[in-house]
């Protein structure tokens, strides 16, 4: 099933509508979507070089509305709409656990925005819902996801605007590895910073 969804989502790079798509799929993937954005943004910025920041900027745009709507859902809607998505994916109780927890701080937030924005750790449906859950300032949560969202789609614009199709089969193949390990770089950082210093 999911790599027919994957398939799908990459033969719409392919339509005159992509950038519709993009923005659907950008938005969707912030508050119910499995499948990134990225699967659609990379073939149609190869293709395209020439729009990759336009692209870029049109995936941050759908991302962060769709990171609102799911702080909406978390907000308002948990036991209506959260908690089925939540449990369609299996991360249901992943994320009680992360929502009962008595550490889960407006900093722990911010840092599963960045880490979901660089490596999709957590996915970022998880992390728009448990803020609004945890009733997290929504101006804040906006600039934060703005930064998370617009900082991956912009390196990505960045790198293939710079090194294209190579560049590709690497981000494919190796950027997730690469920023997950950067992921867990920061939340060391974010421990050694709470606790040591």
């Amino acid at each position: 099933m999911l790599r027919g969804l994957y398939d799908w989502t990459l033969s719409l790079a392919a339509r005159k509508s992509a950038e519709w798509w993009l923005a659907f799929i950008a938005f969707v993937e912030s508050s119910v979507f499995l499948v990134p954005a990225d699967v659609l943004y990379l073939p149609m910025a190869l293709s395209r070089p020439d729009r990759a920041y336009r692209y870029a900027f049109i995936a941050t745009v759908a991302s962060v509305l769709g990171g609102i709507a799911g702080w909406f859902i978390g907000h308002y809607a948990y036991d209506a709409v959260a908690r089925p998505i939540l449990e369609f994916y299996g991360k249901y109780d992943e994320f009680e656990q992360l929502r009962s927890s008595a550490g889960v701080s407006i900093e722990f937030i911010a840092l599963m925005l960045v880490t979901s924005g660089a490596a999709h750790l957590p996915p970022i449906k998880v992390v728009t819902i448990l803020s609004g859950a945890l009733g997290v300032n929504l101006a804040l949560f906006i600039v934060l996801a703005i930064v998370a969202r617009g900082g991956r789609f912009l390196l990505l614009a960045w790198l293939l605007r710079r090194y294209g199709e190579p560049i590709r089969e690497f981000i494919e193949k190796r950027l997730g590895l690469i920023a997950g390990a950067a992921a867990v770089a920061l939340i060391l950082l974010y421990i050694l910073i709470k606790y040591v210093v």
